[in-house]
């Protein structure tokens, strides 16, 4: 193996390269991967626009990764083996705080990923450290799934937790605000965990294209029509059991609280900017009609594994979902493309 490798290099704020770096050391408690694939995500977006408080460049980004492990370090203790074929889960959780002990591992107060506290997967290799294979989401492909299809189990997982704790389920009428990846994976989601019903809403139209492919029972394009009304129409005015926020915009806050069925369960997925994040809610709406507002945001490593077999199963469909492959070489070009809202996954191979 030579001593150097191709890295998209992020040094500021739009202000990237592909470089020769050298290939990682091999932790010794650890391993080294061989990438495979590795997703774009909307979090490696804003960190390329404007940064990331937990990243200080120059850094190699990218937490959505399949790879092949190469090399184990002298101390390893795990059961992967070279030639193996993994999915890798960003998290990894401290096992000690309150929230870990007692098993909710997407709460953890200590919590560190690969791509903020390691460097990440845009990258011909990538070091996983000891405390990503002791604790974290390390994961064997199912047999048959595409890599790069498993290298997007990471932001399907935050989807499941997030359904999980809004309790989605059987007879459910869903509404899903906001037709990007995250919005689509919402869709096939709730279908897959039983809802008998699930509305797309979004402003634009050129995304409700692309989101089609995932059966929506009906579209709401919000800049034609007032999102909320529609709602209650097509409810026969009684909203939506569930409503889920996958946008950044805060307005789909504002419209999620006037969709709900009275107990409806509200679920805030799409984080809101930070000088914007206090949409005004009518917390009287929220209180009379007796709403849950339910936060979710990352995921447990049991949630991966669940993500791998929605996959592996067709119930989840990637290849719906990755919309455009790129070498490495092309990373630029892609990323034009995903801020350009012209893709739902983006997914890079060295």
């Amino acid at each position: 193996m030579a001593d150097t490798m191709k890295a998209i290099v992020v040094h500021a704020p739009m202000k990237f390269a592909l470089e020769d770096v050298p290939v990682p050391e091999v932790p010794k408690g650890g391993m080294l991967l061989k990438v495979v694939a590795c997703g774009l995500c909307g979090s490696d977006l804003r960190t390329l626009r404007s940064g990331h408080r937990r990243v200080t460049f120059p850094w190699i980004i990218g937490h959505e990764i399949c790879g092949t492990v190469v090399e184990v370090g002298p101390e390893y203790r795990g059961k992967w083996q070279a030639g193996d074929l993994v999915a890798v889960g960003p998290p990894v959780h401290c096992d000690r705080c309150e929230f870990c002990t007692n098993g909710e591992f997407d709460l953890c107060e200590n919590h560190r990923e690969i791509a903020q506290d390691w460097p990440g997967g845009f990258a011909e290799y990538v070091a996983i450290p000891e405390e990503a294979i002791r604790w974290g989401s390390i994961w064997p492909v199912p047999n048959g799934l595409d890599p790069v299809y498993a290298a997007i189990s990471e932001p399907i997982s935050s989807c499941v937790n997030a359904q999980e704790r809004g309790h989605v389920g059987l007879g459910d009428t869903v509404v899903v605000i906001g037709a990007g990846p995250i919005g689509c994976i919402h869709v096939s989601l709730a279908r897959a965990r039983g809802a008998d019903r699930v509305i797309l809403v979004n402003r634009g139209e050129a995304r409700l294209r692309l989101a089609q492919a995932f059966g929506p029972d009906e579209i709401v394009i919000s800049s034609k029509t007032d999102p909320v009304a529609e709602v209650r129409r097509l409810t026969d005015g009684k909203g939506a059991d569930v409503v889920i926020t996958a946008t950044p915009a805060p307005s789909s806050v504002v419209q999620a609280v006037g969709m709900a069925k009275k107990g409806g369960r509200i679920l805030i997925f799409g984080g809101l900017p930070k000088n914007d994040s206090k949409p005004p809610v009518d917390i009287n709406v929220v209180h009379y009609n007796a709403l849950y507002l339910i936060g979710a945001t990352t995921f447990a490593p049991r949630h991966q594994r669940f993500a791998l077999k929605l996959l592996a199963s067709g119930r989840i469909p990637g290849d719906k979902l990755v919309t455009h492959r790129f070498p490495l070489s092309e990373f630029e070009k892609g990323v034009n493309i995903a801020f350009e809202g012209k893709a739902l996954k983006v997914v890079f191979s060295p």
